[in-house]
Formats: C-alpha cells, structure tokens, sequence
C-alpha cells in the first residue's frame, strides 16, 4: 500500500470511529462505554509497533478538523478502538488537574509507556482511571 493510500485508508477510519465515539457518549451511559474499554484483545499482534503511530496521526488529524472537533475523550475511545482492531494492546487513561477556579479532566491512550494520543497534556494531569487492554503492569 502506497503511503497515500494509507493515510486516506486511516484517516477515513479516523473520521469513522470519531462520529461513533461521539455519537456513543451522547447515547450511552458511562458504564457501557467504560465497560466495553476494558475488554481485552482477542488477539495481541506484536508486530504492529508502527500501526500505533499510523492510528496516533490519524486520529489527531481527523479530530482537529473542523467539522469533526472532537474532544480528547471521543479521540481516545476512537484511537483505542482502532488500535484494538489492530491487536495493540492499549491504556485508556482519564485524569483531572486543579485549573482556573474548576477541575479539569483529561484522557489520552497509552500503548506500552508511551503516550501516543493526547499526549500533549497528559504529563500535568493526575490519573484517576485507567482501562486497560491486556494490561499486565502496576496498577497507577
């Protein structure tokens, strides 16, 4: 696959699991969609290292369009959700951080220790919650 074939093939797939994502926290209560985060891959493929970032891009690049502007919530239920198609092996994490005068909250997805969406700001939040998929570490 040409390198322009897979980055239209990703982003369409980004773009998808983004409306469903957000189109699942509207509808759904917390404990379906937390539910179905915690499911473990039925497969592991420990190959597919590169698929991480490929996943990582493109969901970053379809939800800061304009007409998709998804939060960091819908882009990590989206990104875990393509990395488990994959058999990656992922965390999602939610956490908080004192902000001006209210708490704010944040969730980014973590595949070994790395953080590959959401990244940005997840070193000032405290993590609250993770689910993880086949996650044989600590416990945070």
């Amino acid at each position: 696959m040409t390198p322009a074939v897979r980055r239209r093939t990703y982003l369409r797939e980004a773009a998808l699991m983004l409306c469903l994502a957000r189109c699942a926290l509207h509808a759904l209560p917390a404990r379906i969609i937390f539910g179905w985060a915690n499911r473990p891959v039925r497969r592991i493929n420990r190959f597919a290292v590169d698929e991480a970032h490929w996943v990582a891009w493109s969901v970053e690049t379809a939800g800061s369009r304009r007409w998709i502007n998804a939060s960091c919530l819908p882009r990590a239920l989206a990104a875990q959700a393509m990395l488990r198609r994959r058999g990656v092996a992922s965390r999602l994490c939610l956490g908080v951080a004192p902000g001006q005068g209210a708490m704010a909250a944040h969730a980014w997805i973590e595949v070994g220790e790395d953080v590959i969406v959401g990244g940005a700001e997840a070193a000032r939040f405290t993590r609250l919650a993770r689910f993880a998929l086949s996650d044989p570490g600590p416990a945070a």
